[in-house]
């Protein structure tokens, strides 16, 4: 049978828990977020305490590093004899120097020398077959006998001539051409002397003679060639002692090198080696060239040197120091002790705090002039004051330190340094070039 529906059952059916969850999903919301809000504070809380912890571990670990003694390399100050120069690249040249050539033509014959050795003017060091120019000398002297007897006979007849022309019984016509004739071998006996005389030269020449003192270098040419008159090198001799080193100045210097020139007449000269570090040798400068060169703008100078050890050699290149004047009694540092900050020119010095042990303070100093790894000061510490050469780069003033004696090397003279202004006198402001050599900077 079809049911009929009733007002009852088309009603809809009202859940009583609905409306009630909507809120407490809300609150389920808000507590997540406060937790996880809470966990995000915890971490940075973390990481800035780890931060400052390390922060507080590097300036312990900082300030123990401050308060360590610092190990520096020390030298002490000290017056000594300083000279002030003038710094040029020279070339070695010999005194003298002859490249030998043979005066005639022929075979060249065994040598009489060896390679290297030393050698007399006027010693005879290589010689050429003479056979040709002896047999040239004979011919000119045979030609000489000949015309000589020609001579003596037409002076007989022109004797005879004479007193018959005295005695008219000759004419003046036939006496003057018997005068002439003798005349004429009076000429060839002139010119047979003379081929005589150049015979027996070009026979000399034979024999090559050293035309000067020197040491004898390698054969260019070996026995047994056909040697061309003035054509054909032979040998070279060079003249080692003394020896010339010729250099350039600027001409801004010239004129004080040719004050001090005239007034003492002798200016001291060192050689040094290619770095600059090993003197070799001391002489002389001789003279100044007498024009400067117009493509350079320089004056071109030898000085001599006596080399008995020979101990410079043609050709070679060495520094040339030209010693301009001598400080006696001069206050030499280091360069490497030079620092420059904001206070200016200085060096660490080290002294003794109250409890004797050793501390680095900031001493200034002016600076005369720069010659390589030493500086002239004008002013600074007393003469004996351990300063500072190595590690000043961690001082501060009152650091304690550990000192320990530098190993210094020789001094190297600067190649540009120039310490005497255009009238060639001492500059009197410091040297701005010992700040650049300094090793360190102070901050």
């Amino acid at each position: 049978m079809p049911m009929l529906e009733t007002s009852e059952s088309r009603t809809p059916v009202i859940d009583p828990t609905g409306p009630q969850r909507a809120p407490r999903n809300r609150t389920v919301r808000v507590i997540v977020y406060v937790v996880l809000l809470a966990a995000l504070g915890l971490i940075a809380w973390r990481i800035h305490q780890n931060q400052s912890q390390a922060a507080a571990n590097s300036a312990k670990q900082a300030a123990m590093l401050m308060n360590r003694p610092v190990p520096v390399q020390v030298v002490a100050t000290e017056r000594k004899a300083m000279p002030v120069f003038l710094t040029a690249l020279g070339t070695v040249t010999p005194y003298m120097s002859v490249t030998v050539k043979a005066r005639v033509s022929g075979e060249l014959l065994p040598v009489k020398f060896t390679e290297g050795q030393e050698v007399r003017q006027g010693q005879t060091i290589m010689t050429i077959d003479p056979g040709p120019y002896k047999a040239a000398l004979d011919q000119a002297k045979g030609n000489l006998l000949h015309d000589e007897a020609l001579l003596k006979n037409a002076q007989a007849e022109y004797r005879r001539y004479t007193a018959l022309y005295q005695a008219g019984v000759v004419s003046k016509e036939t006496l003057d051409a018997d005068e002439a004739a003798m005349g004429q071998y009076q000429g060839a006996i002139a010119a047979d002397k003379a081929a005589v005389d150049n015979a027996q030269l070009q026979l000399d020449w034979c024999s090559i003679q050293s035309p000067i003192n020197g040491k004898i270098g390698l054969r260019l040419v070996d026995p047994g060639n056909i040697i061309s008159a003035n054509t054909t090198n032979l040998v070279i001799i060079n003249q080692l002692r003394p020896i010339a080193v010729y250099f350039t100045l600027p001409e801004n210097q010239l004129p004080a090198v040719l004050h001090k020139l005239a007034a003492e007449r002798q200016l001291s000269v060192d050689a040094y080696d290619r770095n600059d570090v090993q003197k070799i040798a001391t002489g002389e400068l001789l003279t100044t060239d007498n024009q400067i060169d117009t493509t350079t703008g320089t004056a071109r100078l030898k000085a001599v040197f006596n080399n008995e050890d020979e101990s410079l050699f043609p050709n070679q290149f060495v520094n040339i120091h030209l010693v301009m004047e001598n400080r006696p009694n001069a206050l030499v540092v280091p360069t490497a002790a030079i620092q420059s900050g904001v206070q200016g020119t200085f060096v660490w010095a080290i002294g003794k705090d109250a409890g004797g042990n050793s501390v680095a303070r900031i001493q200034p100093v002016k600076v005369a002039l720069t010659e390589g790894q030493t500086t002239i000061l004008d002013s600074g510490p007393d003469a004996g004051t351990s300063i500072v050469v190595d590690g000043a780069e961690r001082l501060r003033p009152g650091q304690s330190v550990i000192v320990s004696a530098a190993h210094t090397a020789p001094s190297t003279p600067a190649p540009q340094q120039n310490p005497f202004g255009a009238t060639g006198g001492p500059r009197p402001e410091g040297n701005a070039s010992a700040a650049h050599h300094a090793q360190g900077r102070h901050e």
